[in-house]
């Protein structure tokens, strides 16, 4: 419900930018509703009609995934981690310059995965019985 509510702030922005920073704000934009988008998805129902009907509403209103239902989160006693929520998004986009400002990323190479395990007889029945 934080991220939905910082979009607000993300297109007040935006329309002061230009060129790629413009580009930039607006990926955040878009991006911001995905973790509520997926909570929606995840609990069975559309996740774009869901963020919509919290995007309507203010305050604590979001959507309480266990009932389906758009309704005072504090009041149901969910907490959203407003905190973490925001340090998870400045460390993120701290990251995103850092690549954007070295035009490089390193890191480890994948190791390949192992064989499977033998499968059972091709002929059926009972190994060695032949």
């Amino acid at each position: 419900t934080a991220l939905v509510r910082a979009r607000a702030s993300v297109a007040d922005v935006v329309s002061g930018l230009e060129g790629d920073e413009q580009t930039g704000a607006r990926l955040v934009y878009e991006s911001l509703v995905a973790p509520a988008r997926n909570i929606a998805m995840n609990a069975g129902l559309e996740g774009s009609v869901m963020v919509q009907a919290v995007e309507i509403e203010s305050g604590a209103v979001g959507l309480n995934a266990a009932t389906g239902e758009i309704t005072d989160l504090v009041k149901a006693g969910i907490i959203d981690p407003a905190k973490v929520t925001r340090a998870a998004l400045q460390n993120a986009a701290s990251i995103a310059a850092l690549v954007l400002t070295t035009e490089c990323v390193v890191a480890d190479k994948p190791e390949p995965a192992p064989a499977m395990g033998g499968g059972m007889d091709p002929m059926g029945g009972m190994g060695g019985m032949m």
